[in-house]
């Protein structure tokens, strides 16, 4: 018999399909309602489109084979245009009006740090996909991400880069203005430091700069083995592309705001030899990444990215938890019972062997959790990311 409790479906901005649909499925008696905030518009948008994918085919495969214990998943997604203001307007609606059982997202690390609270208040997990930056985990204990801390992956990818390319000393650019890039900036200088590596320059940009000659001019004159890049992909590609109009031939070292295809849509040429870090890749030929590579590009026509993949991975881990929870119908008890299934949950899944470990407590609040993964570095050729062997 299946339990009937009040998840049932409103006129949603989105529902799992997509974007503004003006037909909407009849209500069924046992939805599950999952809310995801994720940037589907503005320059964020090339990491939200894939992780709406991501969690739209991982509903999808978990609904054909009949469900959580009987029960659909409905994906509720709106639009947080990866702004901080519309990030919070979103958390809002999802808890308060569309009365989900917790939220994925939201799709940058800034927009976590100022809506993530709201989801703490309130008592309702927040899953983060793809936020990797340090501290956002240890503001409360319905915080949950399976995107794994830049402070995991930069010192195993800079390690394998100086290998490679036998650097001996590099130069940085970051961007200062946002929480993502400032704290990969911060994690690539503690790790140069401990490899002793030394800096030859450091240089900064804003958010939406398009000219960075300037900066990178400074660079050249230090003459570094290789450039270390904490950026967003947009930001980088025009980067890597005015660098080499400089007659710079340096490889690029980055995080994972480097590992999109809208790199090399971009910079194409340009960007072959840049080294980042990732638990995910392509050349991983496990069944579920083979399974899931397969699944995404039979359904979206397009190759799977990280994004996507740890967001399918997400909708996996929260669909085990709740096999283990007996959902009542009160939405606090329940959302409280997932908060409780979720740190014991261990997958197998696209992005590989994966576990939740406690967040490092801070200010005396109790933590959430982190993801406890493997980094795989990988290295740009032929227009894509590839393993670095």
């Amino acid at each position: 018999m299946r339990t009937a409790f009040p998840f049932k479906t409103l006129s949603l901005a989105l529902l799992v399909a997509g974007i503004g649909c003006s037909t909407l499925p009849a209500a069924h008696a046992a939805d599950i309602k999952l809310g995801a905030a994720e940037a589907l518009t503005g320059p964020a948008a090339k990491y939200g489109v894939a992780i709406k994918n991501g969690l739209t085919l991982a509903a999808d495969e978990v609904n054909a084979k009949g469900g959580v214990n009987g029960n659909k998943l409905v994906l509720v997604i709106e639009d947080e245009q990866g702004k901080k203001e519309e990030a919070i307007n979103v958390f809002k609606k999802l808890i308060f009006q569309d009365k989900v059982l917790m939220v994925f997202g939201p799709t940058l690390s800034n927009s976590a740090f100022a809506a993530d609270p709201i989801a703490v208040a309130s008592k309702v997990v927040v899953f983060g996909t793809s936020n990797t930056a340090e501290g956002i985990s240890a503001m409360g204990p319905t915080i949950f991400r399976n995107s794994v801390m830049e402070a995991d992956v930069l010192p195993v990818t800079t390690k394998a880069a100086v290998k490679q390319y036998g650097i001996k000393k590099v130069a940085i650019i970051y961007g200062n203005d946002d929480a993502f890039t400032k704290n990969g900036y911060d994690v690539f200088k503690a790790t140069l430091e401990a490899q002793k590596i030394p800096v030859t320059a450091t240089e900064t940009y804003a958010k939406g700069d398009v000219d960075f000659k300037a900066q990178m001019t400074k660079i050249k004159a230090t003459n570094p083995d290789a450039i270390v890049c904490s950026c967003l992909v947009e930001e980088a590609a025009g980067i890597i592309l005015q660098t080499r109009t400089l007659g710079m031939k340096q490889p690029f070292i980055g995080g994972n705001g480097l590992n999109s295809p809208k790199l090399f849509e971009i910079a194409k040429d340009a960007a072959e030899g840049t080294v980042l870090g990732s638990p995910w890749s392509a050349e991983n030929l496990t069944p579920a990444n083979k399974a899931f590579i397969t699944a995404y590009k039979a359904k979206f026509g397009s190759d799977p990215d990280q994004f996507a993949a740890q967001a399918y991975d997400a909708v996996h881990i929260v669909a085990d938890a709740l096999k283990n929870v007996k959902l009542s119908g009160a939405l606090d008890k329940d959302r409280q019972a997932l908060r409780d299934a979720l740190p014991a949950v261990k997958i197998d899944g696209a992005t590989g062997a994966f576990a939740f470990r406690r967040a490092a407590a801070k200010d005396g609040k109790e933590s959430g959790y982190d993801a406890e993964q493997e980094a795989i570095v990988n290295v740009g050729k032929g227009g894509k990311f590839v393993l670095l062997k």
